[in-house]
């Protein structure tokens, strides 16, 4: 009996920082929770929740790591060695200070003021656990920061961070793609190496760089070639490159997605990843999306429109990513395993360079209708229920994007 219960666990009734309080409380040493003799009776700054200034001094009101916010002190400030800490409380007591159209820092703050504080300094807690979750489940080179300096709004709730598609109920991924032969894919390939198989040309130059246009397909090489991950024609399966930041923007637009370094033209950024579903069961959440007011459902319209991709509740960076009118990334469609047409990978480049700092967007109503009637489609995160091409009148919505092509509408 006892072999059969040594993989259970139960939940603890105790946060780590609860216990890691009751460890030093009681004078012992835990390893797991970093408690040992060299620092059981050191006590670390959480982060400052207060502020007031005497004749004699200026103190701060201390939340110590590992304690209950009933344990909080005040604290002179001689006594602190939190130099950061206390440079990111007087920026957000600043910040306060000139929204209440006050200038000087008041003797002791008003409670709405040490208030906004607090919740401030628990934010980014919150947003900087987020960070560390969404970098320990990537699986791509490119690191992601989150920040929001607008206002107190946390990690999005029911999202979960995935790194390649999920295949809903009912599909099935069975159309394995041929491997090549290639000892070097792009200067001496094989039958035209993947793209020869199925009769298109290789997709990317000796940077990396896409150079076929909008609309036409990518095919990669993949697990059945014999060239190795280091494969010129290997670009998509290679991940996000590049770290970028989940920031709140200040215009109503939301969470947004901005480029901690610089990008090239025509380069890889990202993927737009989801649940697949079929579009019968996109119309359906579709409706549930509508009510609302927000939905992340892309066709996957490359050939015929059979599959969407669902990045509601289950996607990676790229969910974030805004629309703009004069976007600075494309999409186009690509096949590496799976080399069923109703199902492509969607792949976002960069149109033009990109500085570091510069937000990145794409046209959700984006179309492309080049001589093979091959197109793409996004059905907007503010859409209407129905397939594009519905007869159902849809609502205009205001686009927000601000570039000078704006067409002021998303729909």
């Amino acid at each position: 009996m006892a072999e059969n219960l040594k993989d259970c666990s139960v939940p603890c009734k105790m946060s780590w920082d609860e216990l890691e309080a009751m460890c030093r409380m009681e004078k012992l040493q835990c390893q797991e929770l970093g408690v040992s003799r060299a620092n059981v009776n050191e006590y670390e700054v959480e982060f400052l929740c207060d502020y007031k200034k005497t004749k004699e001094e200026e103190l701060y009101l201390v939340k110590w790591k590992g304690f209950p916010e009933s344990d909080n002190t005040w604290e002179p400030k001689r006594n602190l060695k939190c130099p950061k800490l206390m440079k990111q409380f007087h920026l957000d007591l600043d910040q306060e200070l000139r929204r209440h159209k006050r200038r000087c820092i008041p003797k002791k703050l008003d409670k709405e003021v040490s208030s906004f504080l607090l919740q401030k300094a628990k934010l980014r807690q919150s947003l900087q656990r987020w960070e560390d979750h969404l970098n320990h489940t990537r699986n791509h080179p490119g690191r992601i920061f989150v920040m929001n300096e607008v206002d107190l709004e946390g990690p999005p709730k029911n999202f979960t961070y995935i790194n390649n598609y999920k295949v809903g109920q009912g599909i099935v991924l069975d159309e394995m793609a041929v491997g090549c032969e290639c000892k070097n894919c792009l200067e001496e390939p094989v039958n035209g190496c993947c793209p020869g198989a199925s009769l298109q040309r290789m997709a990317y130059n000796d940077r990396g760089q896409v150079r076929i246009r909008p609309g036409q397909p990518i095919y990669e090489c993949n697990s059945r070639c014999s060239c190795g991950p280091d494969c010129p024609n290997r670009v998509v399966q290679n991940g996000i490159q590049f770290d970028l930041c989940i920031f709140k923007t200040e215009n109503g637009r939301g969470w947004g997605v901005r480029t901690l370094q610089h990008i090239k033209r025509n380069t890889f950024v990202m993927e737009y990843i989801g649940e697949i579903i079929t579009t019968d069961e996109a119309e359906r959440r579709g409706h549930i999306y509508d009510r609302q007011g927000s939905t992340y459902l892309f066709d996957l319209d490359y050939v015929e429109d059979v599959y969407t991709v669902d990045a509601a509740h289950l996607g990676n960076i790229s969910h974030f990513v805004n629309h703009s009118c004069n976007p600075n990334l494309q999409v186009y469609n690509v096949f590496i395993d799976n080399i069923d047409e109703r199902l492509p990978r969607i792949a976002l480049f960069s149109t033009r360079a990109i500085r570091a700092g510069e937000e990145l967007t794409f046209d959700y109503k984006m179309q492309i209708d080049p001589v093979d009637t091959e197109s793409t489609k996004m059905d907007s995160s503010f859409s209407l229920a129905g397939l594009p091409g519905s007869p159902k009148k849809r609502v205009r919505v205001e686009c927000r994007c601000g570039s000078d092509s704006c067409r002021k509408y998303l729909f």
